[in-house]
């Protein structure tokens, strides 16, 4: 029913077995056993899919009735210290935790039993504070916390073993945390570089380069145009360095300016979006007034609240009533004010632009429309009678049949992750020979999707249609990514700024709130100053961007900041300082402020 399959063969010998589906076709070698095994295991694993998808459509989830989603049995809750159960313990935060085990009093046959215990568990809780933690509590769920946070957890646990003689890598350890949390983690770093262990740390932040001891500057460019050691050496050699760019930015002589001038609420028009009484999560019923045709920066210390107030209630509360449905759930709050100075929400995430190598820079961003329009006007292709769809590889006509326009075809392993190889027909190129015999100035259209952006900015520069889409992806530094590049190998950075191009390419309506959750993740010095010459674009077309973000070089340049905190968890969720820059940076009680003041 699932596959048309042909076998050639006899039973004692080899089979060549021949199979078409709706997604994959191809050719193999294999016993009859291996066939059989092959069939009954995909047999059942569709069964196995089938029953899953067909139940879970009937249920849902809730707190179990008799422990109330506590886990444990009533006779263990009755089991106390100083009238805390360990329900109540495991609830708390880790910084509660800490201060309630080291306030416990261990006097006689109390110490005896328990100094060990509580010593152990002290010295564990502190990990987790070191690397900025602490707003967290112990039953959190695992599927709840972010990248950043998983990835400290997994370092406090190193940090526990005090193991020497180990190598550790670590991929932007910065990423979600304020200056505050960043120097906790950095302490730890270099505690376990003291203790006689090796770190190689993947960074593009300011103050983990100032740290180490040795810095690898690669580049000098993105994609074709890196790939090469440009310097290394301590951070004092890598700025004296004129040819390294990172060496730039570090010793001053390339800077991300400060606007010579801030807008202003009253010179954008003195329009305003107002959430009332905020209580989702940690947010402490607080009402904020966001300014509208400004560029404004939500900050605040890691936990403080800013995801649960942007992502988790204005985005979807806006989304849904701007869109006339409930698709979405909101978190806690009264109301929002505002609305009719708004006709469009944009969250521009870093979630894949596709889930399947057919995805691409090319369709997202629609520019492979009119490079196909393009093509089928060429009088190689009028000739023929070739219209638009002949150049696509979703449809049937010019595309590989072979491998249905993927280029590459699927092999499924057992016991091993599905293994993707080229068509043995168009050997990746995704197009008949036929569809490949058109070409503009050499070029197919299979040597179109090869192409980088800035390639083919060039071989296009006459054909404005074209032209606006990739010098979009130019601007936010994306002239490196080809054009026909899967999706799936493109990183949350790159993804976020292909949808912000897509954005830019649109035309302006002047009333639309943009929303960025940490844009500058995985982000060069210099691409964050074309990132934000992007942000100020589409401000200055009357729009609003919203971004929450730790990057000092993003803040300063933001003409509005709303800073939440003091702390993170239970101790935040208020609105701390709101303003401009320089009023924000002379605030009491802002740690965004206090890094922000030099």
């Amino acid at each position: 029913k699932q596959h048309d399959i042909i076998l050639y063969g006899s039973r004692d010998r080899e089979l060549t077995v021949q199979w078409d589906s709706e997604k994959i076709h191809g050719q193999i070698q294999m016993s009859w056993e291996g066939l059989i095994n092959t069939m009954m295991r995909r047999y059942l694993q569709t069964q196995s899919e089938n029953q899953k998808k067909y139940y879970s459509s009937f249920m849902s989830s809730r707190s179990c009735r008799s422990c109330q989603g506590r886990r444990l049995k009533q006779e263990v809750c009755h089991v106390r210290i100083d009238a805390h159960s360990i329900i109540d313990v495991t609830a708390m935060t880790i910084g509660e935790v800490y201060n309630f085990v080291s306030g416990l009093a261990m006097e006689g046959s109390r110490k005896l039993i328990g100094e060990e215990l509580i010593k152990e568990i002290a010295n564990r809780l502190s990990f987790l504070l070191n690397v900025g933690l602490d707003y967290l509590s112990l039953d959190r769920p695992g599927p709840t916390l972010s990248g950043g946070e998983a990835q400290r957890i997994r370092l406090a646990s190193q940090l526990g073993s005090e193991l020497t003689g180990v190598l550790y890598i670590l991929d932007e350890p910065s990423i979600g945390l304020h200056q505050r949390d960043n120097i906790k983690l950095l302490e730890t770093l270099c505690h376990l570089r003291d203790i006689g262990n090796t770190l190689i740390v993947i960074e593009h932040d300011r103050e983990t380069m100032d740290a180490a001891d040795w810095i690898v500057d690669i580049g000098p460019g993105a994609g074709l145009q890196g790939g090469r050691i440009v310097a290394q050496g301590t951070p004092e050699e890598i700025r004296r360095n004129p040819v390294s760019v990172t060496g730039r930015f570090l010793d001053g002589t390339e800077t991300i300016p400060q606007p010579a001038k801030r807008r202003t609420p009253v010179s954008a028009g003195n329009r305003w979006i107002t959430i009332r009484g905020a209580a989702a999560n940690n947010l402490a019923r607080v009402t904020v007034r966001i300014p509208l045709g400004l560029l404004v920066a939500v900050t605040g210390v890691s936990g403080a609240g800013k995801s649960t107030l942007i992502n988790h209630i204005l985005y979807p509360a806006l989304a849904n009533q701007l869109n006339g449905g409930t698709a979405l759930e909101v978190g806690r709050h009264t109301g929002i004010d505002g609305l009719a100075h708004l006709n469009k929400v944009v969250n521009i995430d870093q979630k894949a632009i596709g889930r399947t190598p057919r995805s691409n820079p090319a369709t997202y961003t629609k520019v492979f429309d009119h490079i196909r329009d393009f093509f089928a006007l060429l009088p190689e292709s009028r000739a023929r009678g070739y219209a638009k769809g002949r150049f696509s590889f979703n449809v049937k006509g010019g595309r590989c049949e072979a491998c249905r326009g993927d280029g590459f075809i699927k092999v499924e392993m057992h016991f091993l992750a599905d293994v993707y190889v080229p068509c043995d027909t168009c050997h990746g190129r995704r197009f008949n020979d036929a569809t490949l015999e058109v070409g503009y100035k050499g070029h197919s259209i299979a040597d179109i999707l090869d192409l980088s952006v800035r390639q083919a900015r060039e071989l296009f520069a006459n054909h404005p249609a074209i032209r606006r889409v990739l010098d979009t992806l130019m601007d936010v530094g994306l002239g490196y990514i080809k054009l026909g590049q899967a999706a799936t190998t493109l990183s949350g950075g790159e993804a976020q700024r292909i949808k912000l191009a897509r954005e830019l390419a649109k035309n302006n309506t002047g009333r639309t709130l943009y929303i960025l959750d940490e844009p500058t993740t995985g982000l060069h010095f210099q691409d964050i100053r074309m990132l934000l010459a992007v942000l100020q674009r589409l401000v200055e077309g009357g729009n609003t961007v919203v971004v929450i973000e730790h990057n000092l070089d993003v803040i300063k340049t933001a003409d509005w900041i709303i800073d939440l905190g003091p702390e993170g968890g239970q101790a935040g969720g208020r609105v701390v300082a709101q303003g401009p820059p320089e009023r924000v940076a002379e605030a009491n009680g802002s740690y965004t402020g206090y890094f922000l003041r030099p």
